[in-house]
């Protein structure tokens, strides 16, 4: 017989660091009761035999602990019976039977639908980080930043945590590798310095009592890729400019330097310059490299926010209300006018915000990649989803004065004891 537990008897127990159960979750309706299970078998056989008859058949997340009661592995499931029954079949996957040699104990959650449980699948994995589980854990992507410096000679560098004090910043990137060779080769097409921050500036604009002479630091100003504000060999407004057109690259707003680059490739290519134009080729695909990055994760911000209406395996049709590419709250569908004022009340603090582009985006970029993959496979439902616009129009056609007959309507459903509306639990 399945065990049904309210979701406060799931705990993680700090001082012991034993894992008792899931916990908390933030992609849920509060009102919607938490129905899990456990199993504790002490045989491979009876495992088996326990998921057979316990396991229901329906979307849900579900974990392996083992010794010591460690979390070791989060898993989501369609279908959790079928899912959790695929571990004991014969498999050329080692993962799985390494995974099973371990267990002690499984459990599992049901969930709304397959949107909740790769959510929760992946908040599970954030919270607890089971040491089989790869995708998902903070810090096991080395993701950095791109940034421009403030001062009188900024320019592009990486950090894995930006402090805020920057003139801007972009990214996260994954990959420093890959990345520290993009940002130095985006240092040389706009002819940014890239010496250490003690070297001393100085520009020919800015007069002095004594007339020394200066002399670059380095061989980019005589290679032609270096304004060398170090031997004042441009203007503080020249220097300004370069930092400035850099920008709009990295904002997307003017990406001139790669056709400037492709065309000159073209031209060496046509006069039998193989060389320069192979040369010309990867110049052009750093640029384009970091272009598509940005791109990809401006076009994930600011294009997904919007109402996604989703019908659970319950029959109840749940809103995600889903802003810059993140899940920020669930709740059900409004069905009556106090649910509706609920929900509007939520959407408009929800979709008031402005994206974020803050450092808080790393631990949120699995979240944006989930939501943004889940669309590009079920590209259909896209029809269906609501812009905050229509959500809140279908939100005030319920807030309307209720008429004569329908206020009687009520009170006859309520005098039969059916009920009139759900109740709206907003989730903090």
């Amino acid at each position: 017989m399945r065990r049904t537990t309210l979701q406060r008897t799931f705990t993680f127990d700090e001082h012991t660091d034993e894992f008792h159960g899931f916990g908390s979750s933030r992609y849920r309706v509060v009102e919607d009761e938490v129905s899990g299970g456990f199993s504790q078998q002490t045989t491979f056989k009876d495992l088996h035999q326990a998921v057979r008859s316990q396991v229901p058949l329906t979307p849900g997340v579900y974990g392996m602990v083992g010794k010591g009661s460690k979390l070791i592995y989060v898993g989501k499931a369609k279908c959790l019976r079928a899912r959790l029954m695929s571990y004991f079949r014969d498999s050329s996957d080692p993962k799985a039977g390494k995974i099973l040699r371990h267990t002690k104990y499984l459990l599992w959650e049901e969930q709304a639908d397959e949107f909740a449980a790769l959510l929760r699948e992946l908040e599970l994995i954030q919270r607890h980080r089971p040491r089989f589980n790869v995708l998902g854990i903070p810090g096991h992507r080395r993701y950095v930043y791109l940034c421009i410096g403030r001062g009188p000679a900024a320019c592009a560098y990486l950090t894995a945590e930006p402090t805020g004090k920057e003139l801007a910043a972009y990214g996260p990137f994954m990959g420093r590798g890959r990345s520290f060779e993009a940002v130095r080769r985006f240092n040389i097409e706009f002819k940014l310095r890239d010496c250490p921050t003690t070297t001393t500036f100085h520009f020919a604009d800015q007069q002095e009592l004594f007339d020394n002479a200066r002399t670059p630091k380095c061989l980019r100003y005589e290679l032609g890729t270096c304004l060398a504000p170090c031997a004042g060999m441009s203007t503080s407004s020249q220097y300004g400019a370069a930092v400035q057109k850099a920008r709009k690259f990295l904002d997307g707003t003017d990406v001139s330097a790669i056709d400037l680059i492709r065309s000159e490739m073209t031209e060496h290519a046509r006069a039998f310059r193989y060389e320069q134009a192979a040369l010309m080729r990867d110049r052009a695909d750093q640029l384009e490299w970091i272009h598509q990055k940005l791109t990809f994760l401006r076009t994930a911000r600011s294009k997904n926010s919007f109402v996604y209406p989703l019908t659970g395996a319950d029959g109840t049709i749940r809103w995600y209300l889903i802003h810059a590419g993140l899940v920020q709250a669930v709740v059900r569908q409004p069905r009556c006018a106090q649910s509706a004022k609920a929900v509007k009340e939520l959407m408009e603090s929800v979709f008031a915000n402005r994206i974020n582009t803050s450092t808080n985006l790393e631990r949120c970029l699995d979240t944006v990649l989930l939501v943004t993959a889940w669309f590009r496979k079920r590209e259909p439902e896209r029809k269906a989803l609501l812009s905050h616009r229509t959500a809140s129009m279908r939100c005030s056609k319920l807030l309307r004065p209720i008429s004569p007959s329908t206020t009687l309507s009520v009170a006859g459903a309520l005098a039969a004891g059916e009920p009139t509306c759900d109740r709206i639990d907003v989730p903090g």
